[in-house]
């Protein structure tokens, strides 16, 4: 290293608004914190996540991360990047990690946070998977099971009030249900939307946006729904709805891990959610969270009933989801990973 501290270089070329951006600004400044480390962001040109991480005290700079043919943009990112120096840069997603080359001036890390083609992260020195199964994802595709890490991603931990139960022209006096993501089949809401059916009581906040919204909202319409359906659009502030709502729902086909998953067991919300790849993994059935088949309704309805119809029930999985964040998803634990796995990596060198 070129001095006492440690030279972290993060790489995102991410969308305007996601869940993965939102957990880059949250891990870049939790490792900032750290007194060996110093940490520069590489980021496209939003200017919200620029000003998060400035205020966070990272120190960041924007680019265009555009199309292999804008060789200004390229060279200008990479010039600035060897002048920074690094003894470690981890890059996030295809994007980041087709921009940034590999060089004996520094170990590159590639973080995947879903199934991903793994022809855009071939050229790296190390990777880390934030499930399990994408770990297993990687050595299935011929990367080398030693250079393979798995860490997980944490919640956003900042204390935050619940809503009024009223909010978005909400009854107080029934049962209320979150869902949230992006509006994408993957996710599964209309799955979510048929169970609600057989949940003649209960209100949805359904947060996100994406390119299924109409068609889940024309849905919503033919299923009769569209009296306790409350659209929301894209939310920064999800932990605040799940501190107001009964029970989060998380009914995807697929998804790598399930970050959301964390923040319901940090902010004591039950969960229900299917067995796609992350939740399927980190959940306990009846311990930490109810999990059912994907794509069966008729499961997700019970699921959400008897979570709905029973304190006890509800109580027992926030207590247990709550200890196993503490134990294995908490903030302080996953910085203190992501310390250890780069001084050991720099060891090796």
């Amino acid at each position: 290293m070129t001095d006492s501290k440690m030279r972290v270089a993060q790489v995102l070329a991410g969308a305007a608004q996601g869940g993965a951006e939102n957990f880059f600004v949250r891990m870049v400044a939790g490792l900032n914190e750290l007194d060996n480390m110093q940490v520069r962001a590489f980021i496209r040109n939003h200017q919200d996540r620029i000003d998060a991480l400035t205020q966070a005290g990272v120190d960041t700079q924007g680019y265009r991360f555009g199309s292999p043919l804008d060789l200004p943009d390229r060279l200008r990112f990479r010039s600035e990047l060897k002048a920074f120096a690094p003894d470690i840069v981890m890059t996030w997603m295809n994007r980041a990690s087709g921009y940034t080359p590999n060089s004996d001036d520094y170990i590159l890390i590639n973080r995947l946070g879903h199934y991903y083609k793994l022809k855009y992260y071939q050229h790296s020195d190390y990777w880390v998977g934030i499930s399990k199964g994408i770990c297993q994802h990687m050595i299935d595709g011929g990367f080398p099971a030693d250079r393979v890490f798995h860490i997980p991603n944490f919640a956003d931990e900042r204390d935050v009030d619940p809503l009024p139960r009223d909010s978005f022209n909400t009854p107080t006096d029934r049962p209320l249900i979150l869902a949230a993501g992006r509006l994408h089949v993957n996710k599964g809401f209309d799955v979510l939307l048929q169970s609600l059916t057989e949940i003649p009581d209960a209100i949805l906040w359904l947060a996100g946006s994406g390119p299924e919204e109409q068609s889940l909202k024309q849905l919503c319409h033919q299923l009769g729904l569209d009296e306790r359906v409350r659209f929301l659009g894209w939310r920064s502030d999800v932990t605040a709805l799940m501190r107001t709502a009964d029970l989060f729902v998380c009914p995807s086909r697929h998804e790598g891990l399930g970050s959301i998953v964390m923040e319901s067991w940090a902010h004591r919300c039950p969960i229900v959610a299917t067995r796609s790849q992350g939740p399927g993994e980190v959940i306990t059935d009846g311990e930490s969270g109810l999990l059912t088949p994907i794509d069966d309704a008729k499961a997700l309805t019970q699921a959400i009933r008897s979570v709905l119809d029973s304190n006890e029930l509800r109580t027992k999985l926030v207590e247990g989801a709550a200890e196993v964040y503490a134990k294995g998803y908490s903030k302080q634990h996953i910085v203190s990973a992501y310390d250890e796995l780069y001084r050991e990596l720099l060891s090796r060198r």
